[in-house]
Parts: C-alpha cells; structure tokens; sequence
C-alpha cells in the first residue's frame, strides 16, 4: 500500500474541497476491518447482497457489504469518486471488461480512481464480507452491459432508477427474517468446502513428520471429562484467533508467521471447522482441523491421555 499519500483538492465554485485519495481510503479501510466495530452490524440476505453506510464524514464515506455465494454487483462504476475495499472474511472476484478475472482475498484492499467501473461477485461457496470507502461520499452509481469487451450503459425504469437514488442514503441497521440467513448447517458445510480435513490418522502423521501444531479448543470441563491428547496445544476456542494471529500482540511465541500449520480438533469436528476458516481469515492458509474431533482420534486408537478421574 503506498504511504504518504496527498489528499486532493477540486475546486467547486469559489471554494476548494479537500477528497481523499485512493491510497487514504485505502488505509481507512484496512484499519476500519480491524477495529472489528462492525462485525455486529452484518446481516445476511438471500434475495440481494446486504448493504449499510455505516460512517460518514464530509471527504468521505463507509460501507458495509455482506455476499452470499452467487450474489454479485453486475458492471457499474462510482460517479466521481474514488474509492477503496478490503475484504474483511471470505473472498471475492473482480471482473474487468477485456481482462482476466482477479481474486481478492482478505486484507488486500482494491483501489480505484473516479470513473472506474468493475463487477465484484462473491463466485466461492462461502458467505463473504467487504468493507468499502468512498471519496467524495458515494452518490451515484452508473450501471452498464457488457457487450464483447466493451460496457454499454444500462438503461434503468423508473422503479429502478429510484432505488439507485435512495441505495447511498444511511441505512438504519435491521433485522434480518429467517428466510434471509444461512442456517448452521449451510454455514458448517461452506466453511468445510474451504478446507482440506485430515483423518485422524493423518493428523497424527502430519505433528509427526513435518511440525505441524495440533491445538486443543476444548473446554477444560470436557477435557477433564473425555481425556486428552498428548502433546496438543491447549488453546481454548474464546481466545484462538488472538493467540495464533501473528499481528496479535497476544500471539503465542509459535505463532511467528501466516505459514505455520496449525490442525484444530474439538469433541467431534463441529466447532474445529469454524474454528479453522476463522484462522484461514487472518491469513493463516494451512489451518484445517481433524474429521470426527477426538472421539474420532480415540476410536482408532491413537494415543490419548484418559480422562481425569
């Protein structure tokens, strides 16, 4: 990302107005997905991505912007602003006209200067999350066609083309039905296709042959309770992500860069699953965890240390 970015300034009448640059928003953005101060705001609809302008100042504004698999912007561009986003979980496709589609994963952000037209397709199996700044604050968006390798504009009704007026206005946060959000089993199963779980056996290969680190997130009641594995790495699933992401200033000593192996496991392979595209959000890309938990890991006869008595 480039540093000492200048803000710009245009003239507007007889006065000059201060708008960030690509780089600034850029910035603004990476640091907004950090502070996690959104995470409580998103929603999930199935009919149409879900959008909210969460911050707004005068040279710019923020947007909050949930995708489903499938979901997707169709080709527009952003009037006169530039702008900036980072995705904050899951990953996301640009499509340029004439170009190859480009992948754009986690903490990454994407810049881009006024006119600048592009569609972004959430094209993966799991719900993803994007954080979007604009300068000056977005006001207009241009929709278009593409036909061969050229964009055509789109020509709106007069439905439609009120729906674009109202769409930049700050949104209340809502409520979403039932029928708009994954169940837990939809979420299990997208967050499974992203990883590459390992048997039991092949867990207890892996810590053996090439280093990898086998974490525990089990309660300490239920490993009291169902015995545990020697040499895991206890790291209950409240403080996992703190403890394992190298930028943490609560990381753990081993966790000194976004390669290290981590296998996650917990009673029977639900929660290590979740556990583990958390760790592959931060950047770490091997995280995965082992099918069947522990009772999997027992049940052939690895070595396990018996429940306290």
């Amino acid at each position: 990302m480039a540093t000492g970015a200048v803000t710009k300034s245009i003239q507007i009448g007889e006065t000059e107005q201060a708008f960030r640059t690509p780089e600034e928003l850029a910035t603004i953005v990476v640091r907004f997905a950090s502070n996690g101060s959104w995470t409580e705001k998103v929603r999930l609809q199935a009919d149409q991505r879900w959008f909210e302008r969460v911050h707004i100042e005068e040279d710019y504004d923020i947007w909050l912007i949930s995708w489903l698999p499938g979901q997707s912007t169709g080709f527009h561009d952003h009037g006169a602003s530039s702008g900036a986003l980072v995705v904050a979980s899951g990953i996301l496709e640009e499509h340029r006209p004439g170009e190859r589609p480009s992948m754009i994963y986690p903490n990454r952000p994407r810049v881009f200067g006024p006119g600048y037209a592009h569609d972004v397709r959430n094209s993966s199996v799991a719900p993803a999350i994007s954080i979007h700044a604009y300068s000056p604050p977005l006001d207009e968006m241009n929709e278009y066609e593409l036909e061969g390798r050229r964009l055509v504009p789109r020509k709106r009704t007069s439905d439609e083309a009120d729906t674009v007026e109202r769409e930049p206005q700050i949104q209340e946060p809502r409520l979403a039905c039932a029928n708009d959000v994954l169940s837990i089993d939809e979420v299990l199963a997208a967050a499974r296709a992203r990883l590459q779980r390992l048997s039991p056996e092949d867990a207890y290969a892996a810590v053996k042959s090439t280093g990898a680190i086998l974490v525990d997130i089990r309660p300490e009641g239920q490993r009291a309770y169902e015995g545990e594995i020697p040499g895991a790495l206890v790291v209950e699933r409240n403080v996992l992500e703190w403890r394992f992401d190298p930028a943490s200033s609560a990381r753990l000593p081993i966790a000194t860069d976004y390669d290290v192996h981590v296998i996650v496991f917990c009673s029977e392979g639900y929660t290590s699953s979740l556990a583990a595209v958390a760790l592959q959000e931060l950047g770490l890309r091997r995280a995965t965890d082992v099918i069947g938990g522990f009772q999997a890991w027992n049940d052939v006869r690895l070595p396990i240390v018996p429940p306290r008595k």
